[in-house]
């Protein structure tokens, strides 16, 4: 990207060259992007697995759920950043996991979304021990 941004500003006046401009704002985001990511690995700590969560519903747990209809679904809770690419990972955040939490097999949860409520019983609760 700075290959082409340098490349971009050697062709002459910069303020109405628009190759120079939308690199140059493109350099921005990236150096923006790695600040965000430099930061947030700095602040982020590995939640390691304790025997005393087994049976209820904590962060890093693997849950299968079932709703009122028998649809059954099944995810692990882990970070926003670690939701991203994967099909069966929920956010720590999200309204489903925030109704989950400390919750035990056989319990009912009633997740509440802007759009609805819907109830999840929980059929099985297990973690993936590193």
């Amino acid at each position: 990207m700075t290959k082409k941004v340098t490349w971009a500003a050697s062709l002459g006046d910069r303020s109405e060259n628009a190759d120079y401009q939308y690199n140059k704002k493109r350099l921005r985001e990236i150096d923006r992007r790695v600040r965000y990511l430099r930061k947030t690995l700095e602040n982020s700590t590995v939640v390691a697995y304790s025997p005393q969560q087994e049976g209820r519903v904590f962060f890093g747990a693997w849950v299968k759920v079932e709703d009122e209809n028998g649809a059954v679904k099944s995810f692990q809770i882990v970070g926003y950043d670690e939701i991203f690419g994967k099909k069966d990972a929920i956010s720590i955040d999200s309204p489903m996991a925030r109704a989950l939490l400390k919750k035990e097999e056989g319990d009912c949860a009633v997740v509440k979304t802007p759009v609805s409520t819907s109830q999840w019983k929980i059929l099985k609760i297990w973690y993936t021990k590193t």
